[in-house]
């Protein structure tokens, strides 16, 4: 294991490494399309860890009928009354799919034990109870990468103050996020006891450094596409038609037909 980087990755060399990291998610894909595959990625981490970037930078240039991010909302009643993993089987892939998911099963050992959402016992058979169901993943042949994103109590405190300032990053904020604060130390508690529980053979966590979100990014793709014993699939060959001639089709008068307003004009 190398030591831990300092400084911020150039934007340049991101920027370029990210582009051909993204390459080779497509081949991914297409490998995870053309074998049948099942890919189960779970992000998980502390509130402005970085998870939802680094998400978004995966599924970017991959396509949304075969990559799909899985964020659930809060469990309806109903949910509440079912087996606890049984809502996130639903969104487990099927055959030549890819699953993202921004947050998972995991909520119970963070979230909901720390902020008192669920029982002492319901929390003790999560954690006897998680890595069976992860071992029944695995050895139904789903390929499960788990990520956990390590931002330090600094960063997070300065993210949270970038949010709150901008008003187009305030949507990301809620009340328990600013609350997470003051619990410091109970999630870090609680993210070692789901450690100790949950980091199986069969399903390792892998710990990401995100103090540095374009190192955070690209050293978790890299980690992905390394894991996975993925091959390039040749494309199908396509061709380009030529445009056939007219056959006198006149498109109508352009006054018949609402346009938006030309806003980029004015600027």
């Amino acid at each position: 294991m190398t030591g831990k980087k300092t400084g911020k990755v150039p934007r340049a060399a991101y920027e370029r490494e990210l582009l051909r990291l993204q390459t080779e998610l497509v081949k991914l894909q297409e490998w995870v399309r053309a074998e049948g595959a099942r890919l189960v990625v779970v992000f998980e981490g502390r509130d402005a860890a970085g998870k939802g970037g680094t998400i978004k930078r995966v599924a970017e240039r991959l396509n949304p009928r075969v990559a799909r991010i899985a964020a659930l909302p809060t469990p309806t009643e109903r949910q509440r009354s079912q087996w606890y993993f049984q809502r996130y089987v639903e969104h487990l892939p099927a055959a030549g799919e890819i699953v993202l998911f921004d947050r998972s099963w995991y909520n119970r050992a963070g979230v909901e034990h720390v902020m008192g959402f669920c029982t002492k016992e319901e929390y003790q058979l999560f954690l006897r109870q998680c890595p069976i169901f992860e071992r029944m993943l695995v050895e139904d042949g789903i390929l499960l990468r788990k990520y956990w994103f390590s931002v330090s109590d600094t960063e997070q405190q300065e993210r949270f103050r970038q949010r709150l300032e901008d008003p187009t990053k305030r949507w990301k904020l809620s009340p328990m996020d600013l609350e997470s604060i003051t619990r410091w130390e109970a999630y870090s508690r609680a993210k070692d006891e789901m450690m100790v529980h949950t980091d199986i053979a069969e399903a390792p966590w892998y710990v990401v450094e995100s103090d540095d979100k374009r190192r955070a990014r690209l050293n978790m793709i890299a980690h992905l596409l390394d894991s996975v014993p993925y091959h390039e699939v040749p494309p199908p060959v396509l061709e380009l038609p030529e445009r056939p001639a007219s056959t006198g089709y006149e498109r109508p008068p352009r006054d018949l037909q609402t346009y938006v307003p030309d806003h980029a004009a004015s600027l």
